[in-house]
């Protein structure tokens, strides 16, 4: 008897709301139960939030201040957003900005960096390794060695040589080498032109630096422009160095 009244029931027809009369299609559709429960909910958390603002504007402190409260306003839509301050361009970032897009500064800092990486495999920066701070530390036994210790002998080098730490050939070495016979002029030549290099590659690391500054403020405004209904709160002003920081609220994908 039982299977029967469970074979009964799966038989039943289910539940279904009335749709709207026809004498009341002007009114539009039917609310139905599902729709209610959601306006009900939404109206049910607006009154909460609602009585927490009430409860907290009565327990304020009016000695209390932060920053925040200068710092932001409400906007035409009702929503509490901070105020854009100006940031600190210069006239080349600027002029960057208004006038070209994302991609081309984005290509154009991509050719400075193969161009100084190019440079940097040519001149190895082997004079850069002059500045460094490393020493080279030898150690004797008493102080009448300490005293007559020769750097040039203990390495066995030229003493023209011993302010280099790199192609610093040894004496027996440097008496095999055929050196051609190059005049003051040529050398002078060599050195202007080593010097151009390095000039240059520094002037090109200083623009790639500028570069990358000017696309990440693009960056950072494209994505503020993209997320129009959540405005995110700054962490840390852009300047002439770096592009801003700012910080999105979490919201969940659904």
């Amino acid at each position: 008897m039982s299977s029967w009244k469970k074979a009964a029931k799966t038989g039943q027809k289910t539940h279904r709301e009335r749709h709207q009369p026809e004498a009341r299609n002007f009114l539009g559709i039917l609310e139905k139960k599902k729709d209610y429960k959601l306006r009900a909910n939404d109206y049910n958390e607006k009154q909460a939030a609602l009585k927490l603002l009430r409860k907290r504007a009565q327990n304020k402190n009016p000695d209390e201040f932060y920053f925040h409260m200068i710092n932001s306003k409400i906007d035409h839509g009702g929503v509490h957003r901070e105020k854009d301050k100006k940031e600190e361009h210069t006239p080349e970032q600027i002029k960057l900005m208004e006038t070209q897009d994302l991609k081309y500064v984005a290509y154009k800092r991509h050719l400075e960096a193969k161009k100084i990486e190019k440079l940097q495999s040519q001149l190895h920066l082997l004079d850069a390794a002059n500045v460094t701070k490393n020493q080279h530390i030898f150690f004797v036994d008493d102080a009448k060695e300490e005293k007559n210790f020769d750097l040039a002998t203990k390495l066995d080098t030229h003493p023209d040589l011993l302010n280099r730490r790199t192609n610093r050939p040894r004496l027996s070495r440097i008496k095999d080498l055929k050196l051609p016979d190059l005049s003051q002029a040529t050398i002078a030549k060599f050195e202007q032109q080593k010097h151009m290099s390095y000039t240059e590659l520094r002037k090109r690391i200083d623009r790639e630096n500028a570069l990358t500054v000017v696309q990440e403020k693009l960056e950072a405004r494209r994505a503020i422009k993209e997320k129009r209904i959540t405005r995110p709160k700054t962490i840390r002003q852009g300047s002439q160095q770096h592009a801003p920081i700012y910080k999105w609220p979490y919201e969940r994908k659904r």
